[in-house]
């Protein structure tokens, strides 16, 4: 009976963690992005909800670009978009460009 009872209960831990492993898997790489919008001051150029500086909102770009596309707007943005008057982020170490990216993905307008 015991063994059934113990059993059962790793089955059960099992089953939640393994069902909220995806999710909970890239949170961390958005939480760590979080981090390095902040430290490389993007909000003094982008919004994100209403913070930071609202001429060119984030709020929406997870849906509008891939992750292919967020990285190399990131890193050479002129080369996506002549006009473009943002810095190019080429020397940001891949960590952290690859959290940054997950974070962007993250911003998609619900509703």
């Amino acid at each position: 009976m015991r063994r059934r009872l113990v059993v059962g209960t790793v089955l059960a831990i099992g089953v939640c963690v393994g069902a909220g492993w995806a999710d909970e898997g890239s949170k961390p790489a958005a939480e760590k992005g979080q981090q390095v919008y902040a430290a490389q001051h993007c909000s003094m150029c982008h919004s994100v909800a209403g913070k930071g500086n609202p001429r060119t909102p984030l709020d929406d770009v997870g849906s509008r670009m891939s992750a292919d596309d967020l990285k190399k707007y990131i890193t050479a943005p002129k080369s996506v978009k002549a006009d473009s008057k943002m810095k190019a982020y080429s020397t940001l170490p891949a960590a952290d460009l690859d959290a940054l990216v997950a974070y962007l993905k993250t911003l998609i307008k619900k509703g």
